[in-house]
């Protein structure tokens, strides 16, 4: 027998293709929780937020009012031009010559021309 090393026929067993699927690393959802600071700060900007809405709204019904009060102040003044326009011509009327000659006949006044004083208007 010969020293030379023999070859040996080794019969490998067939190894079987096995997929091993990693597990997939699915993140674990933590709820982080909210600092108190941060409930601070979302209180305050609730607030903030709070009191300028209602002092927006309080603005526009003051806006609102003032408008309206305009309003019938501006009525009123177009009324009382109005009745203006209608008393200046009642007067103007009321005070043509040849009315206050003929009312003054009816009253037995008499126009004497050396009792005549003119006097010049505005």
């Amino acid at each position: 027998m010969s020293n030379l090393a023999r070859k040996q026929q080794y019969i490998e067993p067939q190894r079987q293709q096995t997929t091993q699927t990693n597990p997939q690393v699915q993140p674990i959802h933590t709820r982080k929780s909210i600092t108190l600071g941060e409930k601070m700060l979302g209180i305050l900007l609730v607030a903030f937020i709070s009191v300028m809405a209602i002092k927006v709204i309080s603005t526009q019904a003051s806006i609102y009012k003032v408008n309206r009060d305009i309003q019938d102040l501006q009525s009123s003044v177009q009324s009382q031009k109005k009745i203006n326009n209608d008393l200046k011509t009642q007067v103007s009327d009321l005070s043509r010559y040849d009315r206050i000659k003929k009312k003054a006949e009816k009253l037995g006044l008499k126009l004497n021309e050396n009792n005549v004083k003119v006097v010049e208007g505005k």
